[in-house]
């Protein structure tokens, strides 16, 4: 390749920012983590909480092309320009765009040279042979930035209006319900697509090209289709550059060109991607990791796959589509949506609070306007819509922390109204009347993943308790603390388990504690996971838990036993979603999340120390296959961040973080401008994984835990490590 060709541009794609200093931590991001087995990421190029993600697919209609890529596949089918990340349900994948030059084809799909594919944050490139082309891809927060180089005569550019990342073939045909397309001029393409999938959502965008193209060819249509598929040819010599800037809108076209000329305007590729690479730099320096590079390059990707998402889907006018497909504005100019709240409000948005909280704020304030639209909190938004996907209500803990913490700019009062309503009106998968009657879920009214959802929902029930005590709502918090312990109901002395139990107050028999469960395809009482793994899911009240175990010991007992036991020869069912498992307990899979520190929280933190160094070890690994499980828009990621820190947000409402081991020699975060909170784990090695002694700010540190305040005041926070167990 020649000279500023992609060999050249590699660099770029590591290093582009303004100094060495900022540059540095670029490095040890590598976008390709988790994109195999079933991590479910991608390399695409990014905006820090953008809009748009553009990059290549590799394969569709099925489970294992939820995020459009799969890393060891050898073809390239194209360049589709938003994508979800980490997910266990496919959506986006929208606008095909497929450069190609020399003897055109019947098929687009191009094989590619896989030493010249290269992803850094903000930036993917990669040679296409069978079509003569070098692709290069980055993004402002609205705008899909592509710059191509043609080895070949005729160069010309394929785009699928109808792609999109579907579960089947058949709804890859049926996606587009409404299109129109328009040619404004030989650099110019405009219109509007209304799909469905996992929402149904409408999506206006601009195309424009740096250089003209002297015609276009629609291609013959699929009768189920309705949108086009058409080429575009330019009259450039062999071995041109072209450039194209896809913009979108979830409210008009004019937006969308409102967005292309506030973000691209009078910039050239390059040009935006040393921004954007300087803002992802920006981010990422936020934290400091030391230790060997492989857990340099394991951290700080963590930190970068938290930041893919919420995405702002605002425009710069501040216009947004809400979740009634009304049009709002949001008095902050920005409007967060890709909430997945089962997943996210377990460690995710915990971490936010303390690395990146001047976003905390529009985020929740995001979803209070979502339920100013659709009469309750979010429980999966996507696009600014809802798709009911998982169970319970979890923007409550999310509202909830963020008022506790006293984030600024949250009308406390308007959020406790808006999660009290949510939490006692009915809506879909959320039956309050027959939750209030029965004091759980009855499997036999509630046929699918009962257990879960009542265990769940007590915890969304605490966390409205907490927040109507901090404002004086005292027969409200009573009410909510009531409901929160309605997860006794469905303990079974007898098994000392969670347990599905009937309208008339009878088991569900037989009963098997392995047996897995996933609402979605084999029905059960749970979700995604077995009794073993539910029976823990009591995070607001582990003393009562304890108790009904028959004390600290029994329950410290049953707790060992959970990462021991394994399931019995015979078929049990599988769940592609319970994956890293130790025993019973699944790291790849949410409901688990916080089971491992609950051996800290009853006195036990050498076997804390043990399982996160065990996790660390198995399951998390710096390559494509090393995630255990769907990355779920950067919880997993942010779990390993608060293991590697040696504290974990067990309560997540609370601000209190259970302390645990540190798996990095020294982490720093910046909590303000001239302030950081330095965690240092003294002689750790890979024997020294247990904690000794800890020091908080040179004081004997004797506590299970440390708080938010004592956190964002900053310090300096010291473990002692040895290979013996205190």
């Amino acid at each position: 390749m020649k000279k500023n060709s992609l060999t050249l541009l590699l660099t770029i794609g590591l290093m582009a920012c303004n100094s060495p200093k900022e540059t540095d931590v670029l490095q040890f991001v590598d976008p390709f983590i988790g994109t195999a087995y079933t991590g479910h990421t991608f390399p695409n190029a990014t905006y820090p909480f953008g809009m748009v993600q553009p990059g290549p697919q590799t394969g569709n209609y099925d489970w294992a092309y939820c995020s459009g890529y799969v890393y060891e596949d050898s073809l390239i089918w194209g360049f589709s320009q938003t994508r979800l990340s980490g997910t266990g349900c496919p959506d986006l994948g929208d606008i095909l765009i497929t450069p190609f030059s020399g003897t055109p084809r019947d098929d687009f799909k191009s094989a590619f040279d896989k030493t010249t594919e290269k992803a850094s944050p903000g930036y993917y490139g990669v040679s296409l042979t069978d079509n003569a082309v070098e692709v290069e891809l980055t993004a402002t927060p609205h705008v899909a930035v592509h710059r191509y180089r043609f080895s070949d005569e005729n160069p010309a550019v394929y785009i699928d209006f109808q792609n999109g990342t579907v579960s089947n073939e058949e709804s890859y045909h049926t996606r587009v319900l409404e299109s129109a397309i328009q040619t404004e001029d030989n650099q110019t393409i405009s219109g509007y697509l209304k799909v469905t999938h996992w929402v149904e959502r409408q999506l206006y965008f601009v195309i424009k090209f740096n250089k003209p193209f002297d015609r276009e060819t629609m291609l013959p249509a699929d009768p189920r289709h309705k949108a086009p598929a058409n080429i575009y040819y330019f009259d450039l010599p062999k071995d041109s550059e072209l450039q194209a800037q896809i913009a979108f809108s979830t409210v008009s076209v004019a937006n969308a060109k409102e967005n292309l000329a506030a973000e691209t305007s009078g910039k050239n590729f390059d040009a935006i991607l040393s921004e954007t690479q300087k803002e992802w730099a920006s981010y990422l320096s936020r934290i400091r990791f030391e230790g060997a590079r492989e857990q340099k390059i394991s951290a700080y990707t963590s930190l970068y796959h938290l930041l893919i998402q919420p995405n702002n889907i605002a425009d710069v006018n501040g216009q947004y589509r809400g979740a009634n497909d009304s049009i709002f504005v949001a008095p902050s100019g920005k409007y967060y949506s890709t909430f997945s709240l089962w997943d996210t409000f377990r460690a995710a948005h915990p971490l936010y609070t303390i690395v990146y909280p001047e976003v905390v704020s529009d985020m929740v304030n995001s979803m209070i306007l979502h339920a100013d639209a659709q009469g309750f909190l979010p429980i999966w938004a996507l696009s600014g819509k809802e798709n009911y996907c998982m169970i319970a209500n979890h923007a409550v803990p999310v509202v909830v922390e963020a008022c506790l913490k006293e984030f600024p700019n949250i009308d406390s009062e308007k959020a406790y109204q808006t999660v009290k309503r949510s939490l006692t009106e009915n809506h879909r998968n959320s039956d309050w009347t027959i939750y209030d009657k029965y004091g759980y879920y009855p499997f036999d009214l509630v046929s699918i993943e009962s257990v879960s959802t009542t265990l769940e929902s007590g915890y969304d029930d605490y966390c409205a308790a907490q927040l109507a005590k901090k404002l004086g709502k005292t027969d409200d918090y009573e009410f909510f603390m009531k409901r929160s312990a309605y997860y006794k109901n469905l303990f079974d002395p007898e098994t000392k388990m969670m347990r599905g139990k009937d309208s008339k107050g009878q088991w569900r028999t037989p009963f098997n504690p392995f047996a897995l469960s996933h609402g979605g395809s084999i029905g059960g009482d749970f979700t995604e996971g077995n009794s073993w793994q539910y029976t823990w899911h009591v995070m607001q009240d582990i003393n009562g838990l304890a108790d009904l175990m028959g004390g600290k010991d029994a329950f410290a007992a049953k707790l060992d036993s959970l990462f021991a036991v394994e399931a019995p020869a015979e078929d049990l069912g599988t769940v592609s979603d319970v994956t890293g498992l130790i025993g019973q307990y699944a790291q790849g899979n949410e409901p688990s999340h916080h089971a491992i520190y609950l051996f800290s929280q009853i006195g036990k933190p050498q076997r804390t120390a043990e399982l996160v160094r065990q996790v660390f070890d198995s399951f998390y690994q710096p390559r494509p296959n090393g995630l255990c499980g769907n990355d779920d828009c950067g919880q997993m990621s942010a779990w390993y961040l608060f293991g590697a820190m040696g504290f974990y947000p067990l309560n997540p409402v609370l601000g209190e973080y259970v302390l645990g081991a540190p798996q990095l020699p020294e982490i720093t975060i910046q909590v303000a401008e001239n302030k950081t909170f330095k965690v240092i784990a003294k002689n750790i090695s890979k024997d020294n994984k247990y904690v000794k002694s800890i020091r908080l700010n040179g004081q004997e540190w004797t506590q299970s835990s440390i708080d938010y305040k004592q956190i964002r005041e900053g310090g300096v926070l010291e473990f002692e490590m040895t290979n013996e167990i205190f």
